[in-house]
């Protein structure tokens, strides 16, 4: 690998030209296929099989018009309670957005909260009129049972006349009376009592009436009270809901939209913001949804880290054109890995976390990188050899390095797909590759840059101060001794010198600090962590303070309701179920939102006493979910809950279960990797042991500072809540990657000052010598480049900024620098012992490039087969 790396660098340097070339090539055409294919990213994380995605699916084809995204407007008047004139003014906006492309339908809450207001009035005078009819109705009903009567004794009295008449014919014709003669005497009795039958039948007639029409007004009694039941029982389900607030200051819109919040062109945000923002005496707050820019990945604070980076470059290089080269390969890299994550974001959904985390890894080893390789170069120069060699060898060895320090970066990103989250994959591998393309600058472009540089990266007074001690005779065994004399002073001597003191208060230091990491509690971020000045954190805060946290994030619950009902007997059914699932614990409100068309389908909105990110709402989720077993079989509906609050649950819950086996794999192949590079079992065991230090204390600080609000106003964390859900395992991957860059660099100087001869002890302080300046600055560089994603304009990439800065810092300086050497001294030889079975079955990697150094004739290695520090 070293010799073909060496190659690979003189071939570069040879056909710079050509190097150049292609990469201003790639370059442009990354750059010019992210500004033509880029699309719109998000922060809506879904994950495919949950039951908050189920149902989001079933809403979306059941109930399309329940699908869209949503957002809220809070306005607070700036003196007393609404005005007439400021409500008015009010409607006409928000119809004025209603109308606007891509705005389904807004709730206009003066109206909304009349309606609610009005409803006991009218459900009081619905009980009065229903009263009076009922009286009305009871009154009149004697009066028919008297008709009734009446008309039954008139009856009876017509029948037995009736009978009396039919006797007296009969007796008529048994005397011979022929019939004319019998109809002829009883004509006048037949007559009369056929008049009293018609006038009978009248009376008859009426009753009847009259009786039609007492039960057709106790059948609108019926259905008044049934109507009137069911909006009472809706006024109930509401009661706790307001959309203006008691004292009249505030009110909250709810604007619902075609598509999902995210896919919002930036134009509709601003057209909302704008006209609901006209209205004089009226301060409008627009929720995150609303005002999120995810368009952004570089800011202000980014761009102090670099600028941080840039002068600890230049402090330790000595010239514009040395510090500026490592700088300018990082810019290149994260153009070709960033721009390429932009090119694909037309064609692969991806949150906006994803270029922010190549940016900030493309930044920071693009530098790290670059940095090692030119230092390696300088010295060579400094040293009297050719230009053209010394790329090549720097390449070959340093870069050797190089390419295995990313490899286990790429290793552990990339990894992120074995979780099996999609969201996370693509933020894995898409930080692996602009990772990669870092690798590939730093060997190939480089390299053909150096050429065009020549001796410039050398400032004038230190390149004649080299040329007079390169002509000084004896000077190689003057410096071996000044080296050996270097690396008896210092940390690394201090550290070897008292080993169980560093061992002891290491450990104990990253012991503390990872004391909190029990308390990590993990949900994806709401407004509440936004920036206090920001629009979407007054929003939140006015939410909460006017009309309750629960309304920051209702819970959405989906109702599969029985095939067959009718209108009457499916919204039964909803204030069935919504009933139910206000008498679960943290339930403010629940109120039946939607029924689809064919009413199986019914969308409930549940309002929760806290808001979304808070372990309250939390359990109401789990608690909701374990009533549904309950509503089913009273009910016959079967529930399942959907929208933001409840996926944040399912995505918090299914990173944490993904936590264990991830940082297994981690660890393991940790161990497999750095078996394989110092042919050792200690070695590794201490590398990886150091790795799980730095990470419990990184989530302990997280936790500390995000969680639990210490030192909030130095971090800008006003709102302390939840970690981000993805934080651990993208910290896990990200760091273990990292600290196998700064294992390698610093524990392969102490392998080769063993291998060369030297007493085990005296490798370590020498190995430490070596490589601590360097290291140094580059643990400074990655810690400032991180250090400025802590402000971001991006809240949820703060923690992350966060947690990687102190964590390359800690295992930087305490784990790398101070643990493991004074451990490696206790050890001694017993450090790099491995048996002779498996030292026979592992490759030797040459990590170091040590045998290419030793076999190129131009190389001219110091005692211990590594180049000295710059400025010694």
């Amino acid at each position: 690998m070293a010799t073909l790396l060496y190659r690979l660098g003189r071939f570069a340097y040879d056909r710079r030209w050509l190097v150049l070339a292609v990469w201003l090539v790639v370059v442009a055409a990354v750059g010019g296929s992210a500004a033509a294919f880029h699309g719109q990213m998000t922060n809506n994380f879904q994950i495919p099989g949950t039951e908050t995605q189920r149902m989001a699916d079933k809403l979306k084809a059941d109930l399309p018009s329940a699908s869209g995204g949503s957002a809220s407007i809070v306005f607070e008047s700036l003196s007393a309670a609404f005005t007439d004139a400021q409500k008015q003014a009010l409607s006409g906006k928000l119809n004025e957005i209603k109308g606007l492309d891509g705005v389904r339908n807004v709730t206009d809450p003066f109206t909304t909260q009349a309606q609610l207001d009005g409803a006991a009035a009218q459900i009081a005078a619905g009980n009065q009129e229903i009263a009076a009819n009922e009286a009305k109705l009871t009154a009149g009903e004697p009066q028919l049972a008297a008709a009734k009567a009446e008309l039954d004794a008139n009856r009876a009295k017509l029948d037995a006349g009736q009978t009396q008449l039919d006797a007296q014919k009969k007796a008529l014709a048994a005397q011979g009376l022929p019939e004319a003669g019998i109809a002829q005497a009883t004509a006048a009795a037949q007559a009369q009592l056929d008049a009293a039958r018609a006038q009978l039948a009248a009376g008859q007639a009426q009753y009847d009436a009259g009786r039609t029409q007492a039960d057709q007004g106790a059948a609108k009694i019926a259905q008044a009270k049934a109507d009137l039941a069911r909006a009472t029982r809706q006024a109930d389900a509401a009661k706790d809901i307001r959309f203006v607030s008691g004292d009249g200051k505030a009110a909250i819109a709810s604007i619902q939209f075609t598509g999902a919040t995210d896919g919002l062109p930036a134009s509709l945000r601003s057209d909302i913001q704008r006209i609901a923002g006209e209205v004089p005496g009226v301060e409008a707050h627009a929720s995150k949804e609303l005002t999120q820019d995810i368009s952004s990945i570089f800011g202000t604070s980014e761009a102090i880290g670099v600028a941080v980076a840039a002068i600890v470059l230049l402090f330790m290089l000595g010239t514009f054109v040395a510090a500026g080269l490592p700088l300018l390969m990082a810019l290149a890299g994260v153009a070709v890995g960033v721009g390429g994550t932009f090119a694909l974001t037309g064609v692969v959904q991806m949150s906006s976390v994803t270029p922010m985390l190549g940016l900030m890894l493309g930044l920071a080893v693009g530098i790290d990188y670059s940095l090692f390789i030119v230092n390696r170069h300088r010295t060579q120069l400094l040293r009297g050899m050719d230009p053209r060699q010394s790329v090549a060898l720097a390449i070959g060895t340093s870069g050797n390095a190089v390419v295995f320090a990313g490899l286990t970066v790429v290793i552990a990103l990339a990894a992120l797909v074995v979780p099996g989250l999609p969201f996370l994959a693509v933020m894995g591998l898409s930080a692996a590759a602009t990772v990669a393309v870092a690798v590939l600058v730093a060997i190939t472009l480089l390299p053909a840059v150096l050429g065009f540089v020549g001796r410039r990266i050398i400032s004038k007074r230190r390149w004649a101060r080299a040329e007079a001690e390169n002509a000084r005779a004896g000077h190689e065994q003057e410096e071996e001794r000044e080296d050996l004399a270097a690396s008896n002073r210092g940390w690394g001597a201090w550290v070897t010198r008292h080993p169980w003191l560093s061992l002891v208060a290491s450990v104990a230091l990253l012991g503390v600090l990872a004391v909190p990491a029990a308390s990590l509690r993990l949900a994806l971020p709401d407004g509440g962590s936004e920036p206090v000045e920001s629009t979407a954190y007054k929003a939140y805060d006015a939410t909460g303070k006017y009309f309750g946290a629960g309304m920051t994030g209702p819970i959405i619950v989906v109702g599969e309701l029985p095939a067959g009902l009718d209108e009457n007997a499916a919204k039964a059914k909803q204030y069935d179920v919504a009933e139910r699932l206000r008498s679960v614990d943290g339930v403010v409100a629940a109120v039946p939102a939607t029924l689809s068309e064919d009413r199986r389908t019914a969308v409930f909105q549940v309002i929760p006493t806290d808001g979304p990110a808070s372990a309250s709402t939390v359990q109401v989720v789990h608690d909701l979910r374990a009533k549904g077993a309950d509503i089913q079989s009273q009910t016959g509906v079967t529930i399942g809950l959907t929208g933001q609050t409840a996926a944040n649950v399912d995505i918090s819950a299914k990173l944490a279960d993904a936590l264990p086996p991830y940082l297994t794999i981690v660890v393991g192949l940790s161990f497999v990797l750095l078996l394989l590079v110092f042919r050792s079992l200690l070695v590794p065991l201490l590398a990886t042991g150091g790795f799980l230090l730095t990470l419990g204390a990184a989530f302990g600080s997280i936790v500390a500072v995000y969680q639990w609000g210490w030192l909030g106003p130095v971090f800008d964390v006003t709102h302390p809540g939840a970690i981000l859900s993805f934080l651990p395992i993208l910290l896990i991957g990200i760091l273990f990657g990292l600290a196998m860059d700064y294992q390698v660099f610093i524990t392969s100087g102490m392998r080769e000052s063993y291998a060369h001869g030297q007493e085990a002890h005296l490798a370590v302080r020498t190995g430490f010598h070596h490589a601590a300046r360097v290291i140094t600055a580059a643990a400074i560089i990655m810690v400032s480049v991180f250090a400025g994603f802590i402000f971001s304009h991006l809240t949820m990439v703060r923690p992350l900024g966060f947690g990687l800065a102190l964590g390359v810092l800690l295992d930087a300086f305490v784990v790398r620098m101070t643990l493991v050497p004074a451990v490696m001294r206790l050890l001694g030889r017993g450090a790099w012992w491995l048996p002779r079975w498996l030292d026979r079955l592992l490759p030797d990697l040459d990590i170091e490039g040590a045998k290419l150094e030793r076999t190129t004739s131009a190389a001219r290695p110091s005692a211990a087969g590594e180049p000295e520090p710059v400025g010694r």
